[in-house]
């Protein structure tokens, strides 16, 4: 806390606070020795691959964007007094070209992805370590078993699920355009799957009357939401904490129960103890967490009055056999070479419209993708089809470019009278059961 201000001689002087000094001198002191390490240069140049990157000067950041280009840069900037270095959770094609002046539209073709970071700050490092560790197994739960964990450099903990493991799109839509739209729901979605129990295990601590909840504790040690903004950054592994003088030491997950604040002491930090703060994740292990949350936040968010005529219509159709599928389903059927993913979701949507079992469905489609030239990957099939179930059908995208663009629209008579695969399909079966019966045939006689 800063000294008041002293008055002499009539006129107010703003004296600086001798523990500010101190604490600015030793912090000053200690990133020399400390960021002088190659070990400490290397494990942040290494985090900081495709990040922008920002120092900060005790009290005030640097420029931006910037990046890291050597890990000899580090000391560089430490030498021209940065404290501490901070990154952005957004990953992109060029940190340099970012601006404050891009559009949303120049930030996604820009970035190429992003990790969830979940920021747990509280009053108190045991509740933050209760909060972690509860995540965490919610985390495993939800099938994500290869979390990084560090400590914040004060009094709490950030986990990170990487880029890696989230599928790199959904239903059409590409997951790194989703930020920080995305990360912010998965945060809202574990806050609320695992308040419950953090209430339980905070209330242990602070009332010997298990009956009696502390409601009012788990507000201090929620993940932080402001940090997933548009080129928010968080302090990166190994760096300096300027008012604890600690490092932000990554740890392992069977260390947290045990963490100790003196653990981060960074003159104590041994070259054997770093560990890479990003963890080998599976491809696509986070895709059941990132549907589990869009589909909370769907059930969740504020109704909107739906209109009865774009409500979904089951389609009666007998006759579901390929005969009667259009040109281009039939041309993506055998496998295709160009636009798998965007087959799959044109098949899935189009089978399900038509009223095919699941069964059948996944059959056909697991059928079609060992037929490509190069089959997509069984992980990404299913997390796709799991989607689609959880929702009632929707009509596949109209005929119009979709269909050209992967190659297979080659039209015939019918597809001139049609918008959709799925008309073509319904024109079959009327067609048919039109010349089932003898009046029809007389009909269509007469009026041919």
């Amino acid at each position: 806390m800063e000294n008041p201000p002293t008055v002499k001689g009539g006129k107010q002087e703003v004296s600086h606070s001798p523990v500010k000094d101190e604490r600015e001198q030793r912090i000053r002191k200690i990133t020399h020795v400390y960021y002088s390490r190659p070990e400490v240069q290397k494990a942040i140049f290494d985090f900081s691959a495709d990040r922008e990157i920002c120092p900060r000067y005790f009290e005030g950041f640097g420029k931006r964007p910037d990046s890291l280009q050597y890990e000899s840069d580090i000391f560089g900037l430490v030498k021209k007094g940065a404290t501490s270095f901070h990154c952005s959770e957004e990953i992109w094609s060029n940190p340099l070209n970012l601006s404050t002046n891009m559009n949303e539209k120049e930030l996604d073709k820009l970035r190429t992805g992003w990790d969830l970071l979940l920021d747990i700050d509280s009053k108190y490092i045991d509740y933050s370590r209760i909060y972690a560790k509860i995540i965490i197994g919610f985390l495993k739960f939800s099938g994500v078993k290869n979390v990084g964990i560090k400590f914040s450099g004060s009094k709490g903990f950030h986990i990170i699920v990487p880029w890696k493991a989230f599928p790199k799109e959904v239903n059409s839509i590409q997951t790194k355009d989703m930020f920080p739209e995305w990360p912010r729901i998965i945060t809202k979605y574990i806050m609320e799957k695992t308040k419950p129990k953090l209430i339980e295990e905070i209330t242990k601590l602070t009332t010997p009357n298990k009956y009696i909840k502390d409601f009012q504790a788990p507000k201090e040690v929620m993940p932080d939401l402001i940090l997933v903004s548009p080129r928010h950054l968080f302090r990166m592994p190994y760096s300096l904490h300027e008012k604890t003088t600690l490092a932000s030491i990554v740890i392992d997950k069977d260390e947290l129960e045990n963490f100790d604040m003196k653990d981060a002491d960074p003159m104590k930090l041994s070259a054997e103890k770093i560990k890479n703060f990003t963890p080998n994740s599976r491809e696509n292990e986070a895709s059941e967490l990132l549907m589990q949350a869009l589909d909370w936040d769907k059930e969740n968010s504020p109704k909107e009055e739906i209109k009865k005529n774009f409500e979904f219509k089951p389609i009666q159709i007998t006759d579901k056999s390929e005969k009667n599928f259009p040109p281009c389903i039939q041309k993506i059927l055998p496998g295709i070479k160009d636009g798998k993913k965007r087959a799959l979701f044109a098949l899935i949507n189009f089978l399900r419209s038509i009223g095919v079992e699941k069964d059948m469905m996944e059959k056909t489609i697991y059928s079609w993708n060992e037929k490509n030239e190069i089959p997509l990957k069984s992980g990404y099939i299913k997390s796709q089809i799991s989607w689609a179930l959880r929702k009632k059908p929707i009509m596949p995208p109209n005929c119009a470019e979709f269909y050209k663009g992967i190659g297979v629209c080659f039209p015939d008579n019918l597809c001139k009278l049609i918008k959709n695969p799925v008309n073509y399909v319904v024109k079959k079966n009327f067609q048919a059961n039109k010349y089932k019966h003898p009046k029809n045939k007389d009909n269509f006689k007469n009026n041919n």
